[in-house]
């Protein structure tokens, strides 16, 4: 069988002439007691691509050989709390090898939002449900009692410095969402700020394999060998006044163990600039560590490495 978009009996591809903005999408249909459906190739074509002329439609492809345990429940969480915003397909990809090859799936997990028969819109990989939130709040209108999700609350709890309240936090979101690697990470923040990097470490070694490679658990697992390796903030303390490199060298560091990146990156930075042969080379080669702690992608990665190219350069 064939998965074609009803209205043309073409292939199913993105439709490039939809707003994916569209307030359209945000009509759902779903009985809010039936809004998470598992598909195959028997009943994809009625409940997916028929069902989308009525509602959206969010289909997340998985794979038992990739752990998409996070995602899933993330999204029938949202499955739920939206009440019939949209309707959640889950395919095993693994188990219909033929349906995931029409669908183009070459990454698990694969999440689409199809609308109409039309694909408005896509992601791949396991992200945080702020992200995923956010994403979603471009095509459908979230519903009025959602309120500021618990996670987002625990990460503005943490930003606060309010470890408690973000412990607290983490601590409901696991017991609600066991499997989740986020929540995890999370709760391990919170230990790492605290300076209980022990506990930080035992809770990142639980993790699957899987799970540890996330970007935030790789940023994570970092940090902690930053704190290892960083000045006590005693030692921090008895600098007093001094303002020598060295002195500016142990601060900016201490701030990259405390996870404040941007402070400790514009501090190294301003070493690299003033006195490059500190350490020989110490400046420039802890700005490496920290970009591939952060990775490629992130923000400050990519401001601070032009920062640095424009020294070198």
């Amino acid at each position: 069988m064939a998965i074609v978009d009803p209205r043309t009996g073409a292939p199913l591809t993105s439709d490039t002439t939809s707003s994916t903005g569209s307030s359209s999408a945000a009509q759902g249909g779903a009985n809010s007691a039936d809004v998470i459906v598992d598909v195959d190739l028997q009943n994809f074509q009625q409940v997916v691509l028929e069902g989308s002329m009525k509602g959206a439609v969010l289909l997340l492809s998985w794979s038992a050989q990739a752990d998409s345990s996070a995602l899933t429940t993330t999204l029938e969480k949202l499955a739920r709390e939206y009440h019939g915003g949209f309707l959640l397909a889950k395919l095993d990809a693994g188990a219909n090898p033929q349906v995931a090859a029409q669908l183009g799936i070459r990454s698990i997990p694969d999440v689409k939002l199809i609308v109409q028969g039309q694909l408005y819109d896509q992601f791949q990989g396991d992200l945080p449900e702020s992200q995923i939130r956010q994403w979603l709040s471009q095509h459908i209108q979230a519903p009025a009692d959602a309120g500021v999700p618990l996670d987002q609350q625990a990460a503005q709890a943490l930003e606060a410095g309010d470890t408690q309240q973000a412990r607290e936090l983490y601590t409901q979101l696991i017991e609600a969402e066991p499997t989740s690697a986020e929540h995890r990470v999370g709760l391990a923040e919170v230990f790492a700020t605290e300076g209980d990097t022990a506990q930080a470490q035992a809770l990142l070694d639980a993790l699957s394999p899987e799970q540890q490679g996330s970007a935030r658990a790789k940023a994570l697992k970092a940090r902690l060998g930053f704190a290892g390796e960083a000045p006590s903030h005693e030692e921090i303390a008895a600098l007093g006044d001094q303002d020598d490199s060295n002195a500016r060298f142990k601060r900016a560091f201490r701030q990259i163990a405390d996870g404040r990146y941007e402070e400790g990156l514009e501090g190294v930075l301003a070493i690299m600039k003033s006195d490059r042969a500190y350490g020989d080379d110490a400046a420039r080669k802890t700005l490496l560590k920290v970009f591939e702690a952060l990775g490629n992608d992130h923000p400050l990665t990519i401001e601070y490495r032009r920062k640095m190219f424009a020294l070198l350069y």
